[in-house]
């Protein structure tokens, strides 16, 4: 324990999620032993509905599809552009996922998909396509299986760790492992070299450096790229899971040393999601510091930025309020109300840093870091480029229940977007970093 967290002993510190907010031991097991175990139905903010728009609205249900691959097969099928196939957010791979999609084509062109385990559902028109973060949030319903204490013990557990989240009102908002890669955990890592301006690395680390939980061929493909300086006799060896690598390697093939450009040949929201990743590590490893002091994440210390909530419960970034001992009563008592949430930087190039005893923990890991605000200027990547943003440290949880399940449990619960289901499901399991 410290500062009355449970320290995390597993690989997720690596990532720097080194806490729990309960202290109680966990039930152990793992998720998503079948996709049908993780069942994601987004709560949909879609476009309203116009009889002459030119997007088609549609419920996209899928099962064991990663997005941006699943958007690649789609466009190929409907013979348009990736751009042109809109999304809200993008969903674990290994689930049964729900969402709403747009597309820039006749409705009737929307018949030519036909993917596996690809459902469209009912659809409308637009007069504009769904965007990033068009989602008020997402509702889920999760088993647990493969338990590492006995059955009996289990009600208790849930029973207890749920006490501890309804008294705090939430559980720590780090971002999860699917954010850094479940299996191969490295896009932060990826991100932190376009940071620094070395491309080049970039660009190997993505594609050559193998993890000890993907399959055999994939890392035996990684390693070879590793070791060999001419990549094209390997392209035919690429497994089609290793669709995005093996952009990036056709490309330094066709046009060797051009590390820029092989970045440039990947999708925009993927782009984006590597520098992104990188800022969620440095803001896990805030919250972190953050919670070795012992400070509360439900409650302002003197120095906290906090951001109030509008009335749909979406942060107003715009309007934020730094606490201080004239108002600390005042923005304690609209945190406590659900109102207002403290906040720590997704540090970016026009990042505002806490004062107080956050703000040195916030200086603390910059400095660790060795990086700086205009490091998240990338002129030669402009859809890495970050300003920069700030994020709850306390994520809510509504609808929350549990039910002791065969082989285990299943629960149910509601975020608000952005928010990651598996760092709720880790104060239950406290599992290895690789069952989730």
């Amino acid at each position: 324990m410290t500062g009355g967290y449970k320290e995390c002993r597993t690989a997720e510190a690596d990532v720097g999620m080194s806490f729990y907010l309960s202290n109680i031991d966990g039930t152990g097991g793992r998720l998503k032993k079948v996709p049908e175990d993780f069942i994601v139905k987004e709560i949909s903010n879609g476009p309203e509905a116009s009889a002459n728009g030119k997007y088609v609205i549609a419920e996209v249900t899928s099962r064991n599809w990663e997005t941006n691959r699943l958007v690649r097969l789609m466009s190929r099928s409907l013979g348009i552009s990736r751009e042109r196939i809109g999304f809200a957010g993008t969903k674990d791979k290994r689930a049964v996922t729900t969402q709403l999609m747009s597309f820039e084509c006749p409705p009737d062109s929307l018949k030519k998909i036909n993917l596996k385990d690809v459902e469209i559902g009912s659809q409308y028109t637009a007069k504009r396509g769904i965007q990033i973060g068009d989602l008020k949030g997402n509702s889920f319903t999760i088993k647990v299986s493969e338990c590492s204490v006995p059955e009996g013990e289990i009600p208790h557990i849930l029973d207890s760790v749920s006490s501890v989240l309804n008294e705090t009102r939430g559980f720590p908002n780090y971002f999860g492992v699917q954010r850094f890669g479940a299996v191969r955990p490295i896009t932060h890592k990826v991100g932190e070299l376009i940071v620094r301006g070395d491309l080049e690395g970039a660009v190997r680390c993505y594609v050559s450096d193998p993890s000890l939980f993907e399959n055999e061929n994939s890392a035996d493909v990684r390693k070879a790229l590793s070791e060999e300086s001419d990549w094209s006799p390997l392209l035919k060896e690429m497994p089609d899971s290793l669709s995005f690598e093996k952009i990036m390697v056709e490309h330094i093939v066709s046009s060797p040393n051009d590390w820029k450009g092989a970045i440039g040949k990947l999708p925009k929201n993927l782009q984006m999601m590597f520098v992104h990743a990188y800022q969620s590590y440095l803001f896990n490893k805030m919250l972190s510091g953050r919670m070795s002091r012992g400070l509360p994440l439900n409650k302002p210390v003197i120095g906290d930025i906090v951001i109030p909530m509008d009335a749909n419960r979406i942060p107003q970034h715009e309007n934020p309020i730094t606490t201080t001992s004239g108002n600390a009563d005042l923005v304690a008592r609209q945190v406590r109300s659900g109102r207002a949430f403290v906040t720590i930087p997704l540090f970016g190039s026009e990042s505002k840093i806490s004062e107080g005893e956050m703000g040195e923990i916030e200086r603390s890991v910059i400095d660790s870091e060795n990086i700086s605000d205009n490091d998240f200027i990338v002129p030669d990547l402009p859809y890495c480029n970050s300003k920069g943003s700030r994020r709850e440290v306390l994520c809510p949880v509504s609808d929350l229940s549990h039910r002791t399940a065969e082989e285990g449990y299943e629960m149910s619960f509601s975020l608000p977007k952005g928010n990651y289901a598996t760092c709720l499901l880790r104060e239950y399991m406290k599992s290895d970093m690789e069952k989730y």
